[in-house]
């Protein structure tokens, strides 16, 4: 099984082809440029360098969110285009896993967080059991959107040690000074941002579950209304 995997969730772009026996080829980029610069070019660089061929591609893993508006639906299009052209389903893969997937086989709990602005965070809670010969991830809070210190809270009720990992950290970092209770760190930069591997990982997971769709059906998972659809809402109930 070969899967073609993108995240364009964040800042960071990132794409790669895995399979269930290793990460053949993955470019990820985390720099100020869109996405829409980013994404097809890397694509391109790293079908030239393993000679990829559409019709190998078994499906299409992508972040489908939540995370920036933007990178979401730049993210969505490309594997949307790519996945009608090779006749391949879409796999979508919750953003917040992936990210979680950084600290795989870790005994802690783990807390990504994804700066939502407005002091929110897109977060979930995630724990790494083991059982058999792997370590399986178990999501004890699915993702959300919530305000920091509603989750810290929730860790610190919970009374576990956590590891923090994504952008939101360096947001974040002087608040979950003041309010955490529990001991807890934060991931080293070689794993703590999106990563397309991660995503074509648990699409391979996804993929034997039948978790597919056509490309016409997929569509991002915002969690929260945009910026523009508050601001309407607002004014209209303000009437």
């Amino acid at each position: 099984m070969k899967i073609l995997a993108i995240d364009s969730s964040g800042l960071v772009a990132s794409v790669a082809i895995v399979t269930e026996e290793e990460c053949i080829a993955e470019y990820t980029v985390n720099y100020k440029k869109t996405h829409s610069q980013t994404l097809l070019p890397m694509l391109d660089a790293i079908s030239a360098m393993i000679d990829l061929d559409g019709s190998s591609i078994d499906a299409i893993a992508v972040a489908k969110g939540p995370g920036s508006f933007t990178g979401l639906r730049i993210g969505s299009a490309t594997a949307k285009g790519l996945a009608a052209a090779w006749k391949k389903p879409i796999i979508p893969i919750p953003t917040v896993d992936a990210l979680a997937y950084n600290c795989y086989g870790s005994d802690k709990l783990i807390c990504p967080l994804m700066d939502a602005r407005r002091s929110q965070t897109y977060t979930g809670l995630y724990k790494f059991v083991g059982r058999n010969d792997t370590y399986d991830m178990d999501v004890i809070v699915p993702q959300t959107v919530v305000d920091i210190e509603q989750i810290a809270n929730d860790i610190n009720v919970r009374g576990e040690e956590v590891i923090f990992l994504g952008d939101g950290v360096p947001v974040f970092a002087e608040k979950l000074q003041e309010i955490m209770r529990v001991p807890y760190s934060f991931a080293p930069p070689s794993c703590n941002r999106q990563r397309a591997a991660l995503v074509g990982t648990l699409g391979i997971s996804y993929y034997k579950q039948g978790c597919m769709e056509k490309p016409e059906e997929h569509a991002p998972e915002y969690l929260r209304l945009s910026q523009a659809e508050r601001e309407r809402k607002e004014a209209e109930e303000g009437k």
